[in-house]
């Protein structure tokens, strides 16, 4: 397939727009893959100094059609430069036709030395109908009909099935993330039409309730939030009227009481005194029962009892107990995150082999309520306290492909320059050691091997193996400590090429990703472009990596990767330069005058640009570069390195680092961050840094559940303000997503905005546009060690802007 130059694979809107405001003519335009809808594309045009973003998206035979203004005739199209000619041409649904094409960047600065021949690809033109072909399932027919026969509502099932016959198109279209279901609205708007008197009745009395308490209130006034099927006027009109009584329900008890209160404030009014009723004493915790699905289709009966640390289950008809397991021989309790009602119970059996079964709960409250009382349980009958600290240690080394020395203790011991480690406190063991190397021409189990009877010759501990990931020689191992195994779940490795023409894993990166307990783990180990003058390059390799590392959880592909975890730990030879003199920048080694060289730091520098790990944090670095050191000893930079061009040089720097990024309000602080001066085998210095982090485990409350009233708990909001680097005008609403919440939530359109400042779009959010969101634990305390992720994106084209 030709390549096309208006194609830009998977760049940001914010490169989009800046890419278009400096093309600067109306009909500029450009293709970039959707980051909501796999497979569809974003086409985006520039017209009066706006940026209009259209969606394309293939149907199930795989043709290709813009979405466009209502009104217009939908075409089809085989391939992506079929379509775009066809747009070039006026009176097509789109603002103004398709006139200037805008082509990818070519670095400039990338012109010589082996890695600017990864410039040199181009990239396939997508477009080619897919062989793959959507179905119906013929199940959905099959369900439908078993609900005929056993639902009162035969009638509404009638036009259900009506629909299923004659418009499967719009099923299908929803498959591919088509929002227009035009046939499902007409069914339901025909289905509902009785709908309407009833609610008719109900809110003319709600009406007038709240006029008594509330004479100024105008019921019908706030906005319908912006849903998917919007194209019938029957619809629109009862969608409207549920929506007043769902706000009228929701807000009037709120008003009735601040009546109350008024007018209690108005006329000095005594409130009688009512006495306090005596605390009931502490009762044992009665026995708690679940019904669950286990496997397919088999139903069973869960039985918790934190008095006698016993978890019984029993198959559901049969009345036999078909095992009761102990409190002691729980071993792991896992929560899928794809699947917010699985758990999953790992146990201990005598013959030291564990047993996994899950469990399917009715929703995910009740698997929450599971979770605690079992965690209710352990904290009764056991001895051992969960942590709510652990001891990390990352290190990197890029080992220049030569073997290791017989002994690596100095750097698993963080000792060495810099800011090291106590001797005293040296050969504490960590819970967690995550060792990344590049350039390492040892076997992958070799390695392995090697690193752990290095560990139990200082610590004298069997560190067990979490995940070993490998690119060529870019290699990661996590290790942690054998009581914290049962601790680790939700294991995800994945690796990033971003070597010549972005094939090739000479360099790129290897991430590996975990649980522990409640707390979300990500490591990512990398080898960047080398280079003083390659910076841009080293550049786009970061961002490649955050958008092609596949790591954490699924639910949250839609965000950056540095948003997925409570901790990201980023390290490697990322090799950003000093830009000084060589020379200048050895008298300053020499005189131990860091400050002056961190200020000339290639990657300070564009860390304050904002263009690379954007609010991440590094530890102070007191140590001297770590690169390029003549092999055999720490007391000699070679700084020349002879090659077929010519001379290059290469100036001492760090391009060795470690670098985090964690949620707000989490506890993480760098106890140590330096390198080794007595390995000496590779012309880079191994470097160490160690850190005391804060993780979480199941939330169970100060009051053991049932034994007090529940006060229930939920965030509401007063407003959202949002500023996006845009030129967009497009109306936005907001996704929220959280592990707290059974499901993402969404809101409605945004009820203001402006555009004060050129290149910028301020967004606003009333109250009454904002969801109330329900937490799957309704504790305060539960809620302070929660975080939620705001995903805001354009009405139109369903794209994110951040």
């Amino acid at each position: 397939m030709a390549a096309a130059g208006w194609y830009h694979r998977d760049i940001s809107q914010v490169v989009v727009e800046e890419l278009l405001a400096k093309a600067g003519r109306d009909g500029s335009f450009l293709v970039r893959d959707s980051e909501s809808v796999k497979g569809a594309y974003a086409l985006c045009l520039l017209f009066q100094r706006h940026v209009y973003t259209y969606r394309i998206l293939p149907d199930d035979e795989g043709l290709l059609s813009v979405q466009t203004i209502q009104g217009i005739q939908t075409k089809c199209f085989r391939t992506l430069p079929e379509l775009i000619g066809a747009y070039q041409h006026p009176n097509n649904g789109l603002v103004t036709p398709l006139l200037h094409p805008v082509h990818r960047p070519r670095p400039a600065e990338d012109s010589d030395g082996e890695d600017a021949r990864g410039w040199g690809h181009s990239v396939p033109c997508p477009g080619a109908p897919s062989s793959s072909r959507t179905h119906i399932p013929q199940q959905l027919h099959q369900r439908l009909q078993e609900q005929v026969h056993s639902s009162p509502a035969s009638d509404f099932m009638g036009f259900m099935a009506e629909y299923l016959t004659h418009h499967v198109q719009d099923l299908q279209g929803l498959c591919h993330g088509h929002p227009q279901l035009r046939h499902l609205s007409t069914a339901l708007a025909t289905a509902c039409r009785a709908l309407h008197s009833e609610i008719d009745f109900t809110l003319a009395g709600l009406e007038t309730l709240a006029k008594v308490f509330d004479p100024p209130l105008s019921p019908r006034s706030p906005a319908r939030e912006q849903g998917f099927l919007s194209s019938d006027p029957d619809l629109e009109l009862l969608l409207s009227k549920i929506s007043t009584v769902n706000h009228l329900l929701s807000s009037l008890e709120k008003k009735v009481l601040k009546s109350l209160q008024e007018t209690v404030t108005r006329h000095n009014l005594a409130l009688p005194s009512v006495a306090m009723a005596p605390q009931p004493a502490a009762r044992p915790l009665a026995m708690q029962n679940f019904e669950v699905k286990v496997g397919k289709s088999q139903r069973a009966a869960l039985t918790v009892d934190v008095e006698s640390g016993t978890v019984t289950v029993t198959k559901r008809g049969s009345g036999s107990l078909e095992e009761v397991i102990p409190h002691d021989k729980i071993l792991q309790l896992i929560k899928y995150q794809s699947v917010q009602s699985k758990v999953r119970l790992v146990c201990a059996r005598e013959n030291q082999k564990s047993l996994s079964r899950d469990f399917i709960f009715p929703n995910a409250r009740k698997r929450e309520a599971f979770c605690q009382l079992l965690q209710l349980m352990k904290i009764q009958h056991s001895n051992l306290d969960e942590p709510e600290i652990i001891s990390v240690y990352v290190g990197t080394w890029n080992m220049g492909s030569t073997p290791p020395p017989r002994s690596l203790a100095s750097w698993l011991t963080s000792r060495g320059l810099g800011r090291t480690q106590d001797e005293t406190t040296a050969c504490i063991p960590h819970d967690i050691y995550v060792i990344g190397t590049q350039e390492n021409s040892l076997g992958d189990h070799e390695w392995v091997e090697f690193l752990c009877a290095s560990l139990k010759t200082l610590m004298a501990i069997d560190y067990r193996v979490v995940a070993l990931q490998c690119l060529w020689s870019i290699k990661m191992v996590v290790l942690v400590k054998p009581e914290h195994q049962r601790r680790i779940s939700h294991v995800h490795t994945s690796s990033v090429k971003t070597g010549i023409a972005n094939t090739l894993g000479n360099k790129g990166a290897v991430g590996v990703s975990f649980l522990f307990n409640g707390t979300s783990f990500g490591f990512v180990n990398c080898h960047l472009a080398s280079g003083s003058e390659k910076t841009h390059r080293r550049n786009q390799n970061y961002s490649d990596i955050l958008h092609s590392l596949a790591l954490g959880d699924k639910c949250l592909g839609g965000f950056d990767l540095t948003l997925r975890f409570t901790h990201l730990f980023w390290l490697g030879d990322l090799n950003y330069r000093l830009d000084m003199d060589v020379q200048d920048i050895l008298t300053h080694i020499v005189k131990k005058e860091f400050q002056a060289l961190l200020a000339v730091d290639q990657l300070n520098l564009e860390r304050e640009k904002n263009k690379v790990f954007l609010r991440f944090s590094e530890g102070d670095i007191s140590f001297p570069p770590t690169y390029r050191y003549e092999r055999g000893t720490r007391d000699t930079y070679v700084w020349q390195k002879s090659k077929p061009t010519g001379m290059r040089i290469n100036v001492p720097s760090w391009c060795d680092r470690v670098l985090w990024k964690s949620h707000p309000e989490t506890h993480v602080v760098c106890n140590s961050y330096g390198c080794t001066d007595d390995i000496v085998t590779s012309d880079h210095s191994p470097v160490f840094a160690t850190f005391e982090v804060g993780v979480t485990s199941q939330f169970v409350p100060k009051e053991a559940p049932g034994s007090s009233p529940e006060a229930l708990a939920c965030i509401e909001w007063e407003s959202i303000e949002v500023i996006l680097k845009t030129t967009s005008r497009s109306k936005c609403y907001i996704e929220f997503h959280s592990y707290c919440l059974e499901e993402m939530q969404r809101s409605g359109e945004n009820t203001f905005q402006s555009c004060d400042i050129p290149g910028f779009l301020k967004l606003g959010w009333s109250s009454k546009h904002l969801p109330v969101l329900n937490p799957i634990l309704p504790d305060l305390e539960y809620l302070g060690d929660q975080h939620l992720l705001l995903s805001i994106k354009g009405v139109e084209s369903c794209e994110s802007y951040g």
